[in-house]
């Protein structure tokens, strides 16, 4: 059994704690906030569980064998590092640290001491992410061409991060994922209407073999909307997140272009066919992160969102907000 400390209890902290107590290799041992009213929900909810506002308790206690990070970007890198140094594995909120330095100290603190760091980019765990990715791996789509993104609300407006380091972090690491390699540029554009944080942006990022992808963040929008364009060279996909049944449509639609001897004589020919929905696994994306976190501690085997693919997202996030600072300058990786 793998005893477990959880710091944060606040928003995403006890979608955590659930999980982490429904597992059967997990134990919910501990659980620490700074509110008192969340350690009382906490308390009522899992009444066996140590409830304390330092922290300092959950990441020394010697009964404890990994620490679930859950709080503000700016509090994950020390946390994490004296979990780490205690000899705890450790399971951190996206995105997983403030800075690409502090990601690559703790990347290799993990591996000097043979720890496991997962990043928590929950998506990848969804039912539509992960057919998705069949989909990519078994050249459904064939070759991609780009990946479209719009993920906007209202709010909810933090107080540490600009809208990219909030929202960017899921499509980033579901680019990442699927796609598989390093973008060569990033482009950002954006605007702060309310503070000094920009409160809507976009971003391109440019990948090998002119693959493109784009995403749009906004806190300012009247209407909630997760939906994702997905295009190959043989079949196109739309996901939307939204959608209660027909979250992904497979759309058997594409262009072949050949080019005769003159300028003039380029023949464009389209193909459009059926369109059909798989079937996506409901089960909880939580449920089998965390399952996925207690089988990689078991196994001792790094997961495919550990500490490096949280690095690879910190940099991408860094170079957006270079580029962004820079009106839309280009920013080479």
């Amino acid at each position: 059994m793998i005893r477990c400390g959880l710091i944060g209890y606040g928003y995403w902290g006890p979608n955590i704690a659930r999980n982490i107590q429904a597992n059967d290799d997990l134990e919910l041992a501990a659980v620490c906030d700074k509110s008192e009213k969340n350690l009382a929900r906490a308390g009522k909810a899992y009444p066996e569980a140590r409830l304390t506002k330092d922290a300092e308790m959950v990441l020394q206690a010697p009964d404890i064998d990994a620490v679930a990070i859950v709080t503000p970007v700016w509090t994950h890198y020390h946390l994490a590092k004296a979990a780490l140094l205690n000899n705890k594995h450790i399971f951190v909120e996206k995105p997983f640290t403030a800075t690409s330095d502090q990601a690559k100290e703790l990347v290799d603190l993990a591996e000097s001491r043979g720890l496991i760091i997962m990043v928590d980019h929950t998506f990848l765990f969804t039912g539509a992410v992960r057919k998705i990715k069949s989909l990519v791996d078994d050249d459904t789509l064939g070759k991609l061409y780009y990946y479209d993104s719009t993920r906007v609300n209202l709010g909810l407006f933090q107080h540490d991060v600009n809208v990219l380091w909030d929202l960017a972090p899921h499509d980033l690491s579901i680019i990442d994922y699927l796609i598989g390699k390093k973008p060569d540029a990033i482009v950002a554009t954006g605007q702060s209407h309310l503070s000094d944080l920009a409160n809507v942006a976009y971003l391109t990022l440019y990948y090998p073999e002119k693959v493109i992808a784009h995403v749009c963040v906004n806190w300012l929008s009247p209407v909630k909307l997760r939906s994702t364009l997905i295009g190959g060279e043989r079949r196109m996909l739309v996901w939307n997140d939204l959608e209660a049944d027909e979250k992904i449509r497979i759309y058997d639609k594409g262009v072949t272009m050949t080019t005769g001897e003159g300028m003039y004589e380029a023949l464009v020919s389209y193909r459009s066919g059926d369109m059909w929905s798989p079937k996506i696994e409901a089960t909880e994306a939580l449920k089998l992160e965390l399952g996925y976190f207690a089988q990689s501690i078991n196994s001792g085997t790094a997961p495919f969102n550990d500490g490096k693919a949280g690095l690879r997202i910190v940099e991408m996030l860094e170079a957006a907000e270079l580029s962004l600072g820079k009106v839309g300058e280009p920013v080479l990786l």
